[in-house]
């Protein structure tokens, strides 16, 4: 997956935004929450994201995946290489921050994004 592909599947959520914030980091959020960060000139650092529990807990044990910094303790990832996920289940936890990050917003930001 490259930039523009990122941007493309990120944007598609509802009501999904696209913002640079920290001078350099490209940030996907849904109703001005993050649900996820890359660089802003290239998806080549890697990109970080909100996992369950569950899942943060098995993805730090892969290499080239660790808790990401200041945001771990909520379960966020940070992705240092992409080569340590398969496309498919890049895609998958993206959609699952997404839906992380959505269902944790106020009632009346959900409904206002349907």
């Amino acid at each position: 997956m490259n930039l523009e592909q990122l941007r493309k599947f990120c944007l598609s959520f509802p009501g999904a935004t696209e913002d640079i914030k920290w001078g350099a980091d490209l940030c996907f959020c849904v109703g001005a929450k993050m649900f996820c960060v890359t660089g802003a000139d290239s998806i080549a650092g890697g990109l970080s994201l909100k996992c369950t529990p569950e899942k943060f807990a098995e993805l730090i044990e892969r290499e080239n995946i660790d808790p990401a910094a200041y945001v771990g303790r909520y379960k966020w990832v940070r992705i240092h290489d992409l080569k340590a996920v398969t496309p498919a289940e890049l895609k998958e936890l993206i959609s699952m921050s997404y839906q992380l990050v959505h269902d944790k917003l106020p009632k009346a930001v959900r409904d206002a994004i349907r």
